[in-house]
């Protein structure tokens, strides 16, 4: 989620994924460097990846939009690189040439003066606004949330359950995040289904291709967001009591932070809103999707892990949902970071303003730090994965997803036992983007259930 993650919005996206092997190029020009950025490297990035590692672990290469970065591959490397303050969040220190201005964010976010969350700023104003919303997104707030996951989980599987088949990404792992972050934020529920139509035209617009329509109808959806939510926190502000509620939603809690004295300031509070839910939604979208989908395609491990369940163990739940990020993660690529100074990654020189993109669905799967690493095992132990990040970035919002991956995730395999893919998994295309991996859509088929009961395993 936020301060890791970056919605998929990214504006490499307009570009969207290239059909041939020309969609990229090597900039350093390694004549038998694989095709990234193409369709068929979207289906399976591990073997370009695995390349990577082995022949230029740091490699510059040209993206779709025409921006120029270099990529980290390798596990130490990645880590170093997440942690090194070195390397800025801040756009401002991008040497970008004018082909590639503005082409590193969120569209729409600086007009809409969003620009000012954890994913664009560096130590003090970084540690500052950390601070402040780590106030109001506490682990324990989170645990008192899980019962209404759990009645979302519920409730949207009740709603195709009787039909012995669905699309689990538009009826199930899409709208869960939107629903659970809203009720988070504290938006409320007469106003949800609009955020979930603006969310939902961050996932459509790959799905158009080229040009500035998809990326335009994105910068207005920013816009809508972003008038919604001052309007939201003054009314939050003029009703907020003197003293916290129990349950208070997180808006008020980001308001009462910056009453305190601590200059959260109006922009800040609906900035830190803003990215909470559009950064926040799409990786816990690609955690269920992306992790029912590895499960459905390892019914070995599938099994295991029903069983599992079935004996209510949760051991090997919380192994799995690290182990699905892991081995093919929501979020492919960190969000972007751009060097200050010289300085040296794994052997490379890198100058000040470049751009860099720590891989971690690479670091994820380098054999030097993990063993068989492209074997699923739901019972890895050693996995100190870099899904979520490292360093002072680190993803604000992993508790909540963890959550809802794991609950989602068990819900599933409980109620609906034989659940399997629908189609040939040849046949599936995933959504072609920079920072996030995920599916386009997931049809499954699964015996129908009587209205509101639970099938037996």
């Amino acid at each position: 989620m936020t301060d890791q993650h970056h919605p998929s919005t990214d504006a490499d996206r307009a570009g969207a994924f290239a059909e041939g092997p020309a969609a990229a190029h090597a900039a350093g020009g390694e004549s038998s460097a694989p095709a990234l950025f193409t369709w068929e490297f979207a289906t399976d990035p591990y073997p370009a990846y695995a390349w990577l590692r082995e022949h230029a672990p740091v490699h510059r290469t040209r993206l779709p939009s025409g921006v120029e970065a270099w990529l980290v591959t390798r596990y130490g490397d990645a880590k170093q690189a997440l942690a090194d303050q070195r390397l800025s969040k801040n756009p401002a220190h991008h040497d970008e040439p004018a082909h590639a201005r503005g082409k590193t964010g969120i569209p729409g976010e600086r007009k809409a003066e969003l620009m000012t969350h954890l994913l664009n700023i560096d130590p003090p104003d970084h540690t500052r606004l950390r601070r402040l919303v780590s106030k109001a997104f506490t682990p324990r707030r989170v645990a008192e949330f899980a019962p209404r996951v759990q009645e979302l989980t519920d409730r949207l599987i009740d709603q195709f359950m009787t039909k012995g088949s669905a699309d689990l990404i538009h009826e199930f792992a899409f709208p869960l995040p939107i629903y659970a972050i809203c009720d988070l934020l504290g938006v409320p529920r007469e106003d949800q289904d609009d955020f979930r139509d603006w969310a939902g035209m961050m996932l459509r617009h790959t799905k158009a291709g080229h040009g500035a329509g998809p990326r335009g109808g994105v910068a207005r959806s920013v816009k809508k967001m972003r008038g919604y939510l001052a309007e939201l926190i003054h009314k939050k502000r003029e009703a907020l009591p003197a003293e916290p509620v129990p349950g208070e939603d997180l808006i008020s809690g980001l308001i009462r932070a910056s009453d305190h004295g601590e200059h959260l300031t109006e922009n800040e509070a609906a900035a830190m809103a803003f990215i909470l839910l559009f950064a926040g939604f799409e990786t816990t979208v690609n955690l269920i999707g992306n992790g029912t989908y590895a499960l459905l395609t390892h019914p070995d491990q599938r099994e295991r892990l029903q069983d599992s369940l079935a004996r209510k163990e949760g051991d090997l739940l919380e192994t799995a949902v690290e182990e699905l990020l892991r081995y093919d993660g929501p979020v492919e690529l960190a969000t972007w970071r751009f060097a200050t100074e010289p300085l040296t990654i794994g052997g490379q020189d890198v100058a000040p303003g470049d751009p860099v993109l720590v891989v971690l669905a690479a670091a994820d799967r380098d054999p030097e730090r993990f063993a068989d690493p492209d074997v699923l095992d739901l019972a890895r132990r050693d996995n100190q994965h870099l899904g979520y990040g490292h360093g002072i970035h680190y993803c604000l919002g992993a508790p909540l997803a963890r959550l809802e991956g794991q609950t989602a995730l068990a819900t599933l395999l409980t109620r609906l036992p034989d659940l399997r893919i629908a189609v040939d998994p040849a046949d599936l295309r995933w959504r072609g983007g920079l920072i996030m991996r995920g599916l386009r859509t997931l049809p499954v088929e699964f015996t129908p259930a009587a209205d509101g009961a639970v099938q037996p395993s």
